[in-house]
């Protein structure tokens, strides 16, 4: 059986941009929700939110996680190829990528959603020195990481740091302040699972 598949021209960021704020769009009139009740609960500007919502500005990665655990959805869900059944296929130049305000943190989803995801799997590109700091998660997230190239440290918690070279695997709760520092002089490249215990589609 062939995979389902349509060739179209490489994912822009414009194009993310409007898909994020289609997705917010129908998850606020879902849940009947003010922009601003949700700015105020996720901790972000509502002006900077406001944009988001309405296309006119792209989220940053640590600004999207906000939105989803406030919104309690899964992070790749406002930004997947949503899952359509059989096969499919996402081209690397086709794929969603989110970075950093700085652009020195990439992530890009490897996997396409179903209706309820219980586990997002992402490509991470991390500059060369850069230092990742991501909130904490909802409760009952976890990850796993497998280091591809590169050196990546990872902080925990309160926990030491813990060095990874390529072929390393790490696998922590994810519901505690964690960040991502690539060591050396070249890029850290790793895949991530993220695994969700309960949480709302």
């Amino acid at each position: 059986m062939n995979a389902k598949h349509v060739e179209g021209p490489p994912v822009t960021e414009q194009d993310l941009t409007l898909v994020i704020a289609a997705r917010l769009r129908a998850r606020l009139k879902q849940e009947d929700s003010a922009l601003e009740r949700l700015a105020d609960f996720a901790g972000v500007d509502p002006d900077l939110l406001a944009a988001i919502v309405n296309g006119r500005r792209a989220p940053s990665i640590d600004v999207l996680w906000k939105i989803a655990n406030a919104l309690h959805v899964p992070f790749g869900s406002l930004i997947a190829t949503p899952k359509r059944g059989g096969a499919a296929v996402i081209r690397k130049s086709e794929a969603n990528v989110l970075s950093s305000s700085d652009g020195a943190f990439k992530s890009r989803a490897l996997i396409a959603f179903g209706e309820k995801p219980r586990v997002e799997i992402y490509e991470l590109t991390v500059a060369a020195g850069h230092t990742e700091h991501s909130q904490a998660h909802a409760p009952g997230t976890s990850e796993n990481i497998l280091v591809v190239s590169g050196v990546l440290e990872i902080v925990t918690g309160h926990e030491p740091a813990y060095r990874l070279g390529p072929g390393d695997v790490i696998h922590f709760d994810a519901d505690v302040p964690h960040s991502y520092h690539a060591l050396g002089e070249q890029e850290t490249l790793a895949h991530l699972t993220l695994s969700y215990d309960d949480i709302r589609a």
